[in-house]
């Protein structure tokens, strides 16, 4: 499988359907997760004690200060859209299923691993395809912090 460090947005060339292969991976760059980041998030999106409060998270089911799933899915659209797969027309997607297999912590630093599942030409719109991608979103260690399966809409180059 060819794998491909796809660099940041500026001069990084636009992806096609038709320019994707299946088993075709990508690697994004890395985003550093601190203490304030997790906070800062929950206060806004996600206030659940295990985000805001080192005590709480001690005596809760993880044991510790923990990222919202939420606050790692916008990290890991973040280092997709910028450096990790830049279709174009931006990822627009149809669909997905997403889990967290372990916390996110303060210090983990992350990067994103995708993986071309399928490429289906729609019948119906010779513009366009679908491209199921599955991404994992992995702390320093390598482990998966989320595993996001999406349906893209992938716009085929012009004739």
């Amino acid at each position: 499988m060819p794998i491909f460090a796809i660099p940041a947005l500026q001069g990084a060339e636009l992806i096609y359907l038709d320019d994707l292969q299946m088993g075709q991976t990508f690697v994004s760059e890395q985003h550093a997760l601190d203490t304030q980041q997790i906070k800062d998030f929950a206060r806004q999106f996600d206030p659940q004690p295990f985000h805001l409060d080192e005590t709480a998270a001690a005596e809760s089911l993880f044991g510790g200060l923990a990222a919202s799933g939420w606050h790692t899915a916008a990290i890991t659209m973040r280092l997709l859209t910028q450096s990790g797969l830049k279709i174009a027309g931006g990822l627009i997607g149809a669909g997905a299923e997403i889990s967290w297999p372990r916390p996110t912590r303060p210090g983990d630093v992350l990067h994103v691993v995708s993986e071309v599942l399928t490429i289906t030409p729609s019948r119906s719109r010779n513009d366009r395809g679908m491209v199921t991608l599955r991404s994992e979103t992995r702390n320093q260690r390598g482990e998966p912090v989320q595993i996001m399966t999406s349906k893209l809409v992938v716009p085929r180059r012009s004739a």
